[in-house]
């Protein structure tokens, strides 16, 4: 349980614009959908993947490294990296494994024949949103467990898009649906105190000494 007290004590030494900031973007937070990234070579494109997640409101990213292990472009997220949480997984079995325990239905991104067209998608279960490497695309691993399939529809000479662009799309084409319905996808209220702590923290660089002086004056 988080400390009210503690976190409001906290959250005084940010600015009000930075205060009503954090909890408008938290209001439109979501757990509903999720992201995973299967070895992605390419580093720019996880890493504008987490941006796109930051700016359609989805909370988490999953990030499997069973081939390429690299760190975040903090340049391409601009700074996503420190308000969207990155899960990460040493290989696409544990990162199916945990989101499948979570509820979440496996939906791989594909261009072939026998998936849905992104506008056909039914977004009244959570999804867990899987895209692959570049050139290879998704794992037989993550096509074998997926519960459905999905492609953007092209009418162009190019058969593909890049993997943060399809993403970006898809994201911004469920979450839009997703706040025009009844479903509960928000944050549930104890996420939201426990993300406000987080970010106060990431924001005030003398966190530490403020908490600690907290404690000594209770």
């Amino acid at each position: 349980m988080i400390d009210i007290k503690l976190l409001e004590y906290l959250e005084s030494f940010l600015t009000p614009r930075r205060q009503y900031l954090n909890k408008k973007v938290l209001d439109n937070r979501t757990n509903y959908f999720t992201v995973a990234v299967e070895d992605v070579y390419q580093l720019h494109n996880t890493s504008a993947v987490i941006r796109s997640c930051d700016v359609f409101g989805v909370q988490n990213v999953h990030v499997i490294e069973e081939v390429n292990v690299k760190r975040i472009d903090r340049e391409i997220a601009m700074g996503a990296q420190k308000w969207v949480d990155i899960n990460r997984y040493s290989s696409t079995k544990e990162c199916i494994d945990v989101l499948k325990a979570k509820g979440y239905q496996i939906v791989a991104t594909s261009p072939h024949d026998d998936s849905k067209v992104l506008g056909d998608f039914n977004i009244n279960q959570p999804a867990a949103f899987f895209f692959g490497r570049e050139q290879q695309g998704l794992s037989d691993e993550v096509l074998e467990a997926s519960d459905s399939r999905l492609h953007i529809p092209m009418v162009g000479f190019t058969e593909s898009l890049n993997i943060s662009v399809s993403a970006a799309i898809i994201l911004q084409h469920v979450t839009s649906q997703l706040r025009d319905t009844e479903i509960k996808w928000q944050l549930q209220e104890e996420e939201k105190l426990q993300k406000r702590m987080e970010w106060a923290k990431k924001v005030i660089k003398s966190h530490e000494q403020i908490i600690a002086r907290y404690h000594d004056n209770k």
